[in-house]
Formats: structure tokens, C-alpha cells, sequence
């Protein structure tokens, strides 16, 4: 009976935590400072220039490694 009587407790428990965290959640979302659009396009344009770097990097490593392994090969 105290098996029962302890499950139903945890369960209670689960609730109201999971209604907590949904609580505590919905609060911190409204301290959030949100960018502005101006801020956002800036944001994007640095990812956007960022990958192509690394992008353009990774190719050159690439082929130059690729040109290693085929002058070893021969």
C-alpha cells in the first residue's frame, strides 16, 4: 500500500514541476532583450561570412591534400 500511496505521490510531484518549468520558462522569456531587425541582418551577414570562410579554408586544405596524396601515389 505504501508502494501505491508513493507512486501517486510522484506523479503528483512530476505535475507539478512540469507546470513549474513551463511557469519559470514563460518568465524568463520576458526578460529577454529580442534583437532588432537591424541587429538580426548583422547577425546573419557575420554567420553567412563566417561559413563561407571556413568554407573557401576547408576547400583549399582539401585540394592540397588531395595533390599530396595523388604525388605520393605515383
Amino acid at each position: 500500500m505504501a508502494f501505491l500511496a508513493s507512486v501517486g505521490k510522484g506523479i503528483r510531484n512530476s505535475v507539478t514541476g512540469t507546470a513549474g518549468f513551463f511557469r519559470g520558462s514563460y518568465q524568463e522569456l520576458k526578460k529577454v532583450r529580442w534583437p532588432s531587425r537591424r541587429e538580426m541582418m548583422k547577425y546573419t551577414l557575420t554567420v553567412l561570412a563566417t561559413v563561407v570562410i571556413i568554407t573557401l579554408f576547408f576547400f583549399v586544405i582539401d585540394l592540397g591534400i588531395a595533390k599530396l596524396v595523388q604525388i605520393i601515389t605515383k
